[in-house]
């Protein structure tokens, strides 16, 4: 692939920007909305920000690690960065689209990359009733969470919940209980990537919980429904030697 445009954003701390500084001596200012593809300088969070940004524009966003664990990132380096993206290879992904109805009947749409999670809002423990398909799979979990992730997002959130990691192109969501009591064994399920899942809080006003998609937040919900989405596809790039599928198995035989 060959970028003529490039576009360079930093997250703004203190890494991120000098590596900005030195970049742009280099490779001349241009906007992102006018850019062939877009380098994020920042850790994983930030790479997050800009694929929710440009993800409907269908720009390749490259990332350079200036953060902490940098899963979508790769390897920072001042040099050479026009050959790495002619190299680079393409993942595209399909993220989960989260739409949540509160208490009080509003409606709410959002995308997540990673993951949607269910979390308790109070004091007591959430009760949530899923749904798959339209068929009730578990009429009710008592826990303090529950999360659905993508083959990308099993990694994260998911894999601290002791949810499966899923390799890219499995077709395949990790629905993944949090510190779940009853029943207590229970420890998620594996669902097709077109599955269409409902949760219903149960008591939701004396039991609040919030959702989240990735890190758009939505309080005090009584129903969320999440299908994969199919309006669109962000496209990371990687290089060769850092691919992302490859990590991800890697991540499965970490002591």
């Amino acid at each position: 692939m060959k970028f003529d445009k490039i576009a360079i954003v930093a997250d703004d701390h203190p890494p991120a920007v000098n590596a900005l500084e030195t970049l742009q001596r280099t490779y001349p200012r241009v906007a992102p909305e006018d850019a062939d593809v877009i380098v994020a300088l920042g850790g994983d969070g930030f790479m997050l920000t800009i694929a929710h940004r440009f993800m409907r524009q269908k720009k390749p966003i490259y990332g350079m690690n200036l953060g902490t664990v940098g899963f979508l990132m790769n390897e920072y380096r001042p040099n050479g960065l026009s050959d790495r993206l002619a190299r680079a290879e393409s993942i595209t992904l399909r993220p989960l689209q989260m739409i949540a109805t509160t208490t009080d009947g509003t409606e709410h749409s959002a995308l997540a990359i990673n993951e949607v999670s269910l979390l308790r809002a109070g004091r007591y423990a959430a009760k949530i009733r899923i749904s798959i398909d339209g068929i009730l799979r578990l009429d009710e979990l008592i826990c303090d969470g529950v999360l659905i992730a993508t083959p990308a997002g099993s990694t994260a959130y998911n894999l601290s919940a002791y949810g499966p990691i899923l390799p890219l192109g499995a077709g395949m969501l990790a629905l993944t209980p949090i510190s779940a009591f009853r029943p207590r064994r229970w420890r998620g399920a594996l669902l097709p990537q077109n599955a269409v899942v409902s949760f219903d809080v149960i008591d939701a006003k004396i039991r609040p919980v919030n959702a989240v998609a990735d890190f758009t937040e939505v309080r005090d919900v009584a129903r969320v429904v999440v299908r994969e989405s199919d309006e669109v596809e962000p496209v990371f790039l990687f290089d060769p030697e850092h691919n992302l599928e490859e990590r991800i198995l890697k991540e499965q035989f970490i002591p």
